[in-house]
């Protein structure tokens, strides 16, 4: 592979092997990780892939080759969260992982020399980041011979980006990079961290899931991400409960006649209405049922527009200029302002959603938007 070369040219001797780890676009349930409910991501056929080796001396170098930078080199004993490297830039993902192992009292004190390239969109909301952690971490608990599953892993990862980084973002893209199978979406509660692997073969269906990625750039870690998680927080103080996850949707009604603040009221709502939203969805697909998910697609992106307040003009017309074509339905997903929408399409339809959606963004001075197929895809995997 390209990477094993790279990393020999760049190093000077062969990687002890090749990982990979994918980006994920999920299906339904935003926002709704952190709040300890209920999620249904994919993994997507993009992947970050790392060559690595293991070292003696305690460095850590780490280069990528979808970045005009050159080697950072690091100390393992001296990484901190939120110094340089937990500010911004690729290289704090990695790093964060080997800060993470390393605080969660695993052996990586040798270091190890990583080169990585990805294939996952940056800012698109597909997770480039998980990808990279994930990548990471599994490459280093094969050579550390750590012993951790997938799911530690993904949590692991996760620390990595709260508290090195410092993104407070859910478990979801982690856990779907690091678990997810091929033609299956991942039914995860959030809480307990127990998964389910449910069929999501569309082909079969004569369906396709389309990934529109609107161009617009999003950053977790500008605040506003922050913001409404602590609102989600402020509204489980407010109705006595750990995390929202514990208000039943029957419950709803009653629970925001309780709440004053309006901000915090419609994002219990939106939460406690998404992890309905996945019930709904995994009750369709068992039922093989798929055509039926649209309908709840297009009302999840409603929530997150009015109640979540996280699309932008770009999402909502990828969802409006869709639907109109004929789609069966559409929502942004990811953590929003910007990035990228999901699409249910019979596959006959595919050419003409498409066109309207690039008819429409053109229509209105927009830069073209990048169209491609969501294929449930593997998770995290030692390639050589």
């Amino acid at each position: 592979m390209d990477v094993a070369r790279q990393f020999a040219e760049l190093y000077g001797y062969e990687p002890a092997g090749v990982w990979s780890a994918p980006g994920r676009v999920n299906l339904i349930g935003e926002y709704t990780d952190f709040n300890e409910g209920f999620v249904l991501p994919l993994a997507l056929p993009h992947t970050a892939v790392a060559a690595v080796a293991r070292r003696t001396d305690g460095v850590l170098r780490l280069h990528s080759a979808d970045i005009d930078a050159p080697v950072a080199e690091l100390r393992v004993a001296e990484l901190t969260p939120l110094s340089r490297y937990g500010q911004g830039g690729w290289a704090a993902y990695p790093a964060g992982v080997v800060w993470a192992l390393r605080d969660a009292g695993h052996d990586v004190s040798g270091g190890a020399d990583l080169h990585l390239a990805s294939t996952v969109p940056t800012g698109a909301g597909l997770s480039s980041s998980a990808a990279l952690e994930v990548v990471t971490a599994l490459a280093l608990n094969d050579l550390y011979e750590l012993g951790l599953d997938a799911p530690r892993l993904a949590v692991l990862a996760q620390r990595a980006e709260n508290a090195f980084v410092g993104v407070p973002c859910g478990v979801m893209d982690q856990m779907a990079s690091a678990c997810a199978t091929e033609g299956h979406a991942l039914h995860l509660d959030c809480r307990d961290l127990s998964l389910r692997q449910v069929p999501f073969d569309l082909a079969a269906q004569g369906l396709k899931l389309l990934v529109v990625d609107s161009r617009v750039k999003h950053a977790l870690g500008d605040g506003a991400y922050a913001e409404r998680r602590a609102g989600c927080e402020a509204g489980a103080r407010a109705l006595g409960v750990s995390h929202l996850r514990d208000i039943e949707y029957a419950e709803l009604p009653e629970a925001l006649d309780k709440l004053t603040d309006d901000k915090v009221r419609r994002y219990v709502r939106h939460v406690v209405s998404d992890d309905h939203r996945v019930e709904r969805v995994i009750a369709l697909l068992d039922a093989g049922d798929v055509r039926a998910i649209g309908p709840v697609l297009t009302e999840g992106h409603a929530s997150l527009r009015d109640d979540l307040r996280i699309s932008c003009p770009e999402l909502d017309l990828v969802v409006t200029s869709a639907n109109a074509a004929g789609a069966l339905g559409a929502r942004m997903t990811g953590g929003g302002f910007g990035g990228s929408a999901v699409v249910l399409v019979e596959s006959a339809d595919e050419d003409t959603v498409t066109k309207s959606v690039l008819e429409a963004f053109a229509a209105a001075g927009y830069t073209a938007p990048r169209v491609f197929p969501a294929v449930a895809s593997a998770g995290a995997r030692r390639e050589i």
